[in-house]
């Protein structure tokens, strides 16, 4: 395409998408003259030229009447950096002539869109232009700002040091104009009390006014979205229980990498389409992953200062996170290990003992740190993560769903678990089962063995259950009721789910990837409130949990953090 077909069938169009109209001029000026003299700029008078002393900015986009943003367009087979220093120079020269800060600066091919706040931040390659009420808010926050260095970090949401420590490392980058940012946190420190802290210091500084976190899955929505409104509860949230479309007049968003990406995606019509402006932050919570190959995208696409939050301890943290958050290798912004929090007068979390079950599957010789052949050529060939395995129907699940091993574990369990302090139950638990087969089998054995419980003491919680979330859900009587005490888990309860009063994890099924084994093991290792009056009945004292575990993955796993 040349220029002018460039401009009608691609820019143009992306500039209505953002809901400009481009017959308004009190909105959009095409082939904007500006007069150098005007500029105070030296003009010589070309009678065979009357254009001369005059430039002509393709678009300026105009906000209470003054060139808000210039937009230098190329043809398609140009690259779009061809624009940059020409659009620079419009921008300098509109800041001449009307004063105030010099406008912002896109130059285009079409394809590739670069986004510039010479007064602020370097060029950056961007996914479309900002609505109206992108650009008013943009210029808002430009002049309104204040330096981080002088903001208070709220001594009610975060409590202690290192908390307070990776949020001035990130507030202290961001003054030095970074935008992307990684945490490494071990898991129960208080990753998300952290962000949560960070964003209300960002907010009320004027570097933000809304708000993206990002999980990847449905309870920990939940979750963060409890924190937020214990924490920063003046701030509008969505969604709200129930709430399914999306709504534009919140502060802080909550959602799951596929629900975001489907809105991206949808966003075909100005109705529909979401703004890569919309957020100024986005969080990407457990960040060694989830935010990979499809869901990359979500990251990508939003202008916005972005920060990582991750428990996978740095020297296991894959490459391509530091790159995407833009680290050095096993550089993070800030990072806090789990030896550093358990060796705190007093610690922060609690340390662990590891109990090993023989069982059929060791005597049949499957050990859960090797990962069969088959399976792992499989996933290779599908290009998934060892995370990833889907054991339904498979032999292995047959093998492991047999009755008299499952008996087995679940009698070794209930004589060697932590109990609650009658000691006669066992304190709260989470078991990993295989598959959701293998689940129904762990709940049908504990009924048949403990009748006496009636069904009460484990429950199976699974993603696709819809009585699992809300209030008086499954996971929430886990949390906050005496039973069940014990949680069988198909995934769902592998990362991410606090429970301080988690006592005993039962490793039922093989993990073949030790950043998913050190998540697992951080559902045991919150410690209890400091005030024994805030704590369960069911559990006053917690100084260890036990892993009770069944495929020999705890020990070579527990031998590498030595």
């Amino acid at each position: 395409m040349n220029e002018a077909e460039t401009r009608q069938q691609i820019i143009d169009a992306n500039l209505r998408l953002a809901g400009w109209n481009l017959n308004d001029p009190s909105q959009v000026i095409q082939e904007l003259d500006i007069y150098l003299a005007d500029a105070g700029l030296p003009v010589t008078s070309n009678p065979d030229n009357p254009y001369s002393g005059h430039q002509f900015a393709d678009y300026a986009l105009v906000l209470h009447g003054k060139p808000a943003a210039v937009i230098e367009a190329k043809r398609t087979s140009k690259d779009a950096g061809l624009g940059q220093e020409q659009a620079l120079r419009y921008a300098e020269n509109l800041q001449k002539i009307h004063g105030g800060p010099v406008p912002f600066i896109y130059y285009s091919n079409g394809y590739d869109t670069c986004f510039w706040d010479s007064e602020f931040y370097p060029p950056v390659r961007v996914y479309g232009f900002p609505t109206p009420d992108d650009i008013e808010w943009m210029a808002l926050r430009r002049e309104s700002r204040r330096p981080l260095s002088v903001e208070l970090i709220n001594g009610s949401i975060v409590e202690r040091d290192y908390q307070f420590a990776a949020i001035r490392s990130v507030l202290e980058g961001a003054e030095k104009r970074h935008r992307t940012f990684l945490l490494v946190m071990a898991t129960g420190t208080g990753k998300t009390r952290t962000a949560v802290a960070l964003l209300d210091v960002l907010i009320r500084a004027r570097w933000a006014k809304r708000v993206l976190f990002l999980v990847d899955r449905i309870a920990l929505r939940d979750q963060a979205l409890d924190a937020f409104k214990e924490h920063l509860p003046s701030e509008p949230r969505w969604p709200q229980p129930e709430e399914k479309a999306f709504a534009r007049d919140r502060r802080v968003y909550v959602a799951t990498y596929p629900t975001m990406l489907n809105l991206i995606q949808n966003g075909t019509t100005s109705d529909a389409w979401i703004s890569p402006y919309f957020f100024d932050v986005v969080i990407a919570d457990e960040s060694h992953r989830s935010i990979y190959d499809a869901y990359k995208q979500v990251v990508d696409y939003f202008h916005a200062i972005k920060l990582g939050l991750t428990a996978t301890p740095k020297d296991q943290v894959e490459h391509d996170t530091f790159q995407l958050f833009e680290c050095g290798a096993h550089e993070p912004t800030f990072a806090y290990t789990y030896e550093e929090a358990i060796a705190h007068d007093p610690p922060y979390l609690s340390d662990f003992e590891v109990l090993s079950v023989r069982t059929k599957y060791q005597l049949d010789g499957i050990k859960g740190h090797e990962l069969p052949e088959p399976i792992r050529q499989k996933l290779i060939a599908e290009g998934k993560d060892v995370e990833d395995i889907d054991f339904e129907g498979t032999d292995l699940e047959r093998k492991v769903t047999n009755a008299g091993t499952n008996a087995l574990i679940l009698r070794e369990f209930m004589e060697e678990c932590i109990k609650d302090p009658s000691g006669t139950l066992p304190g709260k638990t989470i078991i990993f089962a295989l598959s959701k087969a293998h689940a129904r089998r762990l709940q049908d054995i504990f009924d048949r063995m403990y009748p006496e419980h009636k069904g009460k003491l484990a429950r199976v919680l699974v993603s696709d259950d819809r009585f699992v979330y809300g209030k008086g859900g499954l996971l929430d009587q886990f949390k906050t009721q005496n039973m069940p005490r014990v949680a069988i888990s198909v995934d769902m309860l592998d990362t991410g789910v606090d429970v301080l009063e988690v006592v005993n994890l039962v490793f039922a099924k093989p993990v073949f990837s030790y950043v998913k084994f050190w998540q697992m093991i951080g559902r045991g290792t919150r410690v209890l409130q400091a005030d024994p009056a805030k704590r369960r009945a069911w559990c006053q004292q917690k100084d260890k949990f036990l892993i009770i575990d069944c495929w020999e993955i705890g020990r070579a796993s527990c031998r590498e953090r030595g």
